[in-house]
């Protein structure tokens, strides 16, 4: 990412200063919290792209750092209800907020960062992309749904997956690059546009996700772990359909009731590489990718959409 972050690095500062500014409180309590998530934010990748879609249309304005200060306050909001959620006692190599100051203030701690988001833009009048932020919003949650309505008999249809996380995943991504593109952009479609790129980039992100389950690499969760919680990932469902029913009914059996067990976990990541899983995630990874990157050079050869390709290029390439 070292082009994106070389072409936006003043930017990047700036909304820094924006971000610190609006996370403020008066609570001393909740300013600790918040001074810990400050010190301890991950790799900015949403906020970067807010930030170069924008720089696509014209130059940077203090709409667009409130942009990305509404999209990062949304995405730590969620991260820290989720670990509420999955009883996660670390984020990103740290304590998360639930480990070190239990479930109740956590929630509430999420329940702030959502309502400082939404009057960061309420009182700037970014009506649009507060729109926006709210649709990704009412898809994460619906998505979050659907998974878990979805995932209890194992019987989940390809298309049912794509469902679930353009609402998961894809659609902050998505919407990221909407917002940030609506305060530059004055034509419509060309934020449509940065949208659906977005939405590409954020599928393809997630089906990376997935693969890291089955790889030996160090990215902050075991290997396996989507397996041991009975996640239904694009390797697993791709496995499910196309193998015959004696190793279904099997694999059906470990992941309900012997996921917890080493050697079970491992039985399955086999039959998932063995069954030609993992290469089927990854051509499709592949395929979200280059439509992603197909939009992308319907815009002008700059700098700018160079940093785009190279952050697209990241996620699909990633080790953690």
């Amino acid at each position: 990412m070292d082009l994106a972050r070389k072409v936006i690095a003043s930017e990047l500062e700036a909304f820094e200063i924006h971000f610190r500014e609006a996370v403020k409180s008066r609570v001393a309590l909740l300013d600790r919290i918040m001074q810990y998530i400050v010190k301890r934010k991950g790799k900015q990748l949403r906020p970067m792209f807010v930030l170069l879609s924008a720089r696509l249309g014209g130059e940077v304005k203090e709409s667009t750092y409130r942009a990305a200060s509404l999209v990062e306050l949304l995405h730590t909001a969620t991260l820290v209800h989720d670990d509420v959620v999955d009883d996660a006692m670390e984020r990103r190599g740290f304590f998360s907020i639930n480990a070190l100051w239990k479930n109740k203030i956590a929630v509430l701690v999420g329940d702030y960062l959502l309502s400082k988001g939404l009057l960061l833009s309420l009182n700037n009048d970014d009506f649009r992309v507060l729109q926006i932020l709210s649709e990704a919003v009412r898809m994460m949650s619906e998505g979050e749904l659907l998974q878990i309505e979805k995932s209890r008999n194992l019987n989940l249809e390809e298309s049912i997956y794509f469902e679930i996380i353009k609402g998961k995943t894809a659609s902050l991504l998505a919407s990221a690059c909407a917002a940030g593109a609506s305060t530059t952009f004055s034509n419509d479609a060309e934020i449509e546009k940065m949208r659906l790129f977005g939405e590409k980039v954020g599928i393809a992100f997630q089906i990376k996700d997935d693969l890291f389950d089955y790889g030996n690499m160090d990215v902050g969760k075991p290997t396996g772990n989507d397996i041991k919680e009975k996640k239904l990932t694009l390797p697993l469902i791709y496995t499910l359909n196309n193998c015959d029913k004696s190793l279904r009914r099997r694999l059906i059996y470990s992941i309900k009731n012997e996921n917890t067990q080493k050697e079970k976990v491992q039985f399955i990541i086999d039959a998932v590489k063995d069954a030609g899983g993992i290469a089927y995630a990854s051509k499709k990874m592949e395929t979200y990718r280059d439509e992603a990157m197909d939009i992308l050079h319907q815009f002008e050869n700059t700098e700018i959409r160079q940093a785009l390709e190279e952050l697209v290029r990241y996620t699909t390439d990633r080790t953690y």
